[in-house]
């Protein structure tokens, strides 16, 4: 996800330019697999904004069975991007004050590598799960409940709660 941005610096602020993406990632991370959507990159007074709209493929480890499992996350990226050098002079540049945007590197190719995987990561699920009604792993031997039941019975009552368990099956009778 690599752009070179030499001549759209070199134009007037809100020159703009349009790709298409229909990609494989790779270098974002290991549970990202293709990316699809549009990027557009605006040209400012400071550097380069960019606004894309894209559909990635993850593959997410469940919070209660383990398992992996696929899911398509949409992202909207938001970004702005300062040049390193100057693009007339090839003067050194630092970003501008309190600005926490991506830095496009000394040969002016914006790399939105990291911006993806940091999207990735903040809009997947805290607590990812393969479906809702996900059974999970047994506590006792470990057997993932979505695929077999587990043959070890009834779990063991911790004793400190063993007078509440006893009101339990007082209930039940």
């Amino acid at each position: 996800m690599q752009y070179n941005v030499a001549q759209l610096l070199k134009e007037p602020i809100g020159s703009t330019r349009s790709y298409q993406l229909d990609e494989a990632l790779s270098g974002v991370d290991r549970f990202a697999d293709h990316i699809s959507g549009s990027v557009e990159l605006l040209k400012t007074h400071e550097g380069v904004f960019v606004d894309a709209k894209v559909d990635v493929d993850a593959f997410l480890i469940c919070g209660r069975c383990l398992s992996e499992y696929p899911l398509n996350l949409s992202l909207i990226i938001e970004e702005e991007c300062f040049p390193t050098v100057d693009i007339d002079t090839g003067s050194s540049m630092s970003a501008p004050d309190g600005s926490e945007g991506v830095l496009i590197d000394e040969s002016h190719t914006l790399d939105l590598s990291e911006v993806v995987r940091q999207y990735l990561i903040t809009n997947s699920p805290m607590k990812p799960l393969c479906r809702a009604e996900c059974g999970g792993l047994c506590q006792n031997c470990g057997v993932n409940l979505n695929l077999q039941e587990c043959q070890c019975g009834k779990p063991a009552i911790d004793p400190r709660w063993g007078e509440l368990a006893g009101l339990l099956l007082q209930e039940q009778d």
